[in-house]
């Protein structure tokens, strides 16, 4: 579809469009949500545009297949990052074909700057060419002649025009079949510290997020969900609710795309919306959760890997064989509990139903699926339906789901054609989540009379996420794998002589979704956890260890070296301030592409309280596209992982999440965050992910200090001491 245009803005390509004024403006299919990809994909572009970077600003993108995310689902195929094999080759190119047409827009898996790396640099390479051909032809020389840089178009002859001057008739230009991209030798942006983008926008006050949006005519609605999950209303009584200032509706809301049912009420303004929710006395269909707590998910966990030895994602020599022989065999289970997402900005969507039409403003990762899943509610076409995206205040995968969005949908065509907010609690959302799935691993290796390790074997079982959000997201059939339960695990650069890494699904009534760094967030502590475990059983340094098993991966080798070398690893560590004694814990983890090691320095307080003191972050992520960008994501990793290592977790009693709030679910605090020191690799490569590349070595790190310090083997999530 054509770019929308305003005032002297020319469209040069589906990505990049050049007023008059000589403002660059970026259209951006990815969401803002903190991690600062609006700044990072802008670089891209205006890098091979050889723009002024001062006169770059950024829009969001329609919807259209030509933002179709490719990398994510890529990601998500069950191969190794070392396989090499035709299999995977071929099935990575049918993939991408498939996925670039019959795809959808979605911002998740650290997938962006890797998906649109060589998209976004052809856009804005083609775009220069486009601009050169315009000033070659009005200035009657060989394009060959002409550069670019710094927003204009020059000639050795002297002549020079802005881009904005040659917009116009650039747009009359054929696009270029093919073009050449930079060589990174001649990058100007591309590497640099830049300042973030949306930066002055979120100090000055001017960003606008879902929850700032305040159309004419706005009401509002708030919503009380069945406390059991998947529950719905089976009868209410609003008479109470009915008679208290500024209540204009109240209703009952079906369960949508996979959420829980409950009453929603209209009113004039959040808090009397709120109150008179509160009011209303409702009786509840409980659903199939009704009997579950924590221990029935911990049974039926067990129950699956005493009957089944699962699904082998990864399968190397006779496993069986090697530890029947071996002369020792060290043997660990370990656990991970359920997670919420925690995200800073409360879920909310406001959407107008008027005329036979829908407009959305939403904080979403998910803007095509959104925009059908509206139409689907109100049973309008597709093309009906207006999805205006907004910046997301924390999202960390809750925003994948479209549960609040075909909710608000349903709740706003009750509001008479007027736009309608619908806005949950903090409760509600704590509540009602798509949860970090709970799993269980059973692990054992097997050593030789030489303490050589000769064996390795994980078998794990957790819900799957994928099968079900497909469900959710498209009505799609269940299917028997999923990659994301055993990544971290299988996938792994260990060279085990022999090993089989398998996972068993299980069914359970609790909504799981995509929750930072997914599968590796858990499988990172148990295979990090259980690798330290065999360094001490064997006598040798946790370290040294694991570079043994990494002799043919030298990316993670040099990385494991670097984390070495700035946490001091081999000189003893002083006492902490108050003369408690101190020890380091490291792990090596790679996921969404990137090689992640980490040193943790840990002491035990009164109360035997676990404190972090420093965290040393070495991260090889490909070429660095913002050094800045990498440095703040790896030290909200780090406060992300230290938060759900140390102190969260979701219990359920009788299908009821049991947490409110940060009371129940908090956030490391400024005075527990430790110092965090970060590396970047320099690396020529494709670049990686960085988002959630630093999130799964934390947690292995800070227990296998623990363990150094204290001797007790912390195998269960949140760390706690006995």
């Amino acid at each position: 579809m054509p770019l929308p245009a305003q005032g002297t803005q020319v469209p040069l390509n589906g990505w990049v469009k050049i007023a008059a004024d000589n403002s660059v403006t970026i259209m951006m299919c990815k969401a803002e949500m903190g991690q600062g990809i609006h700044t990072g994909l802008a670089m891209l572009l205006a890098e091979e545009l050889d723009a002024d970077w001062s006169q770059v600003r950024v829009e969001d993108s329609p919807i259209d297949k030509i933002y179709n995310s490719v990398q994510a689902i890529i990601d998500d195929l069950p191969f190794r990052p070392d396989d090499d094999s035709t299999v995977k080759r071929t099935t990575v190119w049918m993939t991408r074909k498939l996925v670039r047409e019959a795809g959808t827009m979605m911002t998740g898996g650290s997938s962006s700057i890797n998906d649109l790396w060589t998209p976004m640099r052809e856009a804005g390479a083609s775009a220069r060419a486009m601009l050169i051909s315009a000033a070659a032809a009005q200035w009657k020389v060989p394009a060959g002649e002409c550069r670019a840089e710094g927003g204009q178009v020059l000639h050795p002859s002297g002549h020079k025009a802005s881009f904005g001057e040659l917009s116009s008739m650039a747009a009359q230009q054929a696009l270029p079949r093919k073009v050449a991209l930079k060589d990174p030798a001649d990058f100007k942006l591309i590497g640099k510290p830049l300042r973030r983008i949306e930066a002055a926008s979120k100090i000055n006050g001017t960003a606008r997020f879902g929850i700032d949006v305040l159309p004419d005519g706005l009401l509002y609605a708030s919503v009380e969900m069945c406390p059991t999950l998947g529950g719905s209303v089976a009868k209410f009584d609003a008479t109470a609710a009915g008679k208290m200032p500024g209540f204009i509706k109240a209703f009952a809301v079906a369960p949508y795309s996979g959420g829980t049912g409950g009453v929603a009420v209209i009113a004039d303004n959040p808090f009397r919306a709120t109150n008179a929710v509160a009011a209303i006395d409702v009786s509840w269909h409980d659903g199939p959760a009704a009997k579950l707590s924590n221990a029935d998910v911990d049974r039926r966990l067990a129950q699956a890997l005493d009957d089944s030895d699962g699904h082998a994602y990864y399968h190397l020599g006779d496993v069986d064989a090697a530890l029947s022989r071996a002369a020792r065999t060290v043997s660990a289970e370990y656990r991970a509990p359920y997670l919420a997402h925690g995200a800073v900005e409360p879920l909310n969507c406001t959407v107008q139903v008027a005329d036979g039409a829908a407009t959305v403003w939403v904080s979403t990762q998910m803007p095509g699926l959104a925009r059908h899943h509206v139409a689907k509610v109100l049973d309008l076409d597709v093309d009906k339906v207006d999805v205006q995206t907004l910046l997301i205040g924390g999202a960390f995968g809750r925003r994948l789901e479209l549960d609040f969005i075909a909710q608000a949908a349903a709740i706003a065509r009750e509001g008479g054609g007027r736009p309608v907010q619908t806005l949950w609690s903090r409760a509600q959302d704590f509540t009602h989540d798509f949860y970090r799935p709970a799993c269980l691993s059973r692990l054992k290796a097997g050593f030789d009379n030489d303490g050589k390790l000769v064996a390795w074997q994980a078998t794990s079982a957790s819900q799957a996420i994928v099968p079900e959000a497909l469900a959710r997201y498209y009505g799609a059939p269940r299917l028997p794998i999923d990659k994301t339960t055993c990544e971290g695990a299988f996938d792994q650069p260990y060279e085990w002589p022999a090993a089989r890494v398998a996972h068993k699904i299980v069914e359970l009534p609790v909504p799981v979704g995509f929750w930072r760094s997914v599968g590796h967030s858990h499988q990172a502590f148990f295979t990090e956890g259980f690798t330290d475990e065999l360094a001490v059983a064997t006598g040798k340094d946790p370290i040294a260890f694991r570079a043994a098993l990494l002799e043919q991966h030298p990316r993670h080798l040099a990385v494991l070296k670097r984390v070495a070398a700035l946490s001091d690893w081999e000189r003893p560590l002083t006492r902490a301030a108050d003369g408690a004694p101190r020890a380091r814990g490291v792990a090596l983890h790679e996921a969404f592409g990137s090689v992640v090691a980490q040193v943790a320095e840990v002491s035990v307080g009164p109360g035997k309280k676990i404190r972090v003191h420093r965290v040393v972050c070495v991260i090889d992520c490909g070429m660095p596209v913002n050094p800045n960008l990498i440095r703040q994501q790896m030290e909200s990793a780090v406060v992300f992982g230290l938060s759900t290592a140390l102190q969260d977790e979701i219990t359920l009693v009788n299908g009821q999440v049991q947490q409110k709030n940060f009371t129940d679910f908090p956030v490391v605090r400024i005075d527990d965050c430790p110092v965090i020191d970060t590396d970047i690799m320099p690396s020529q490569m494709h670049p990686q992910g960085v988002g959630e590349a630093g999130v799964p070595p934390v947690a292995p790190a800070v227990a296998n200090a623990v363990y150094k310090l204290t001797g007790q083997r912390l195998r269960s999530l949140p760390l706690k001491l006995a």
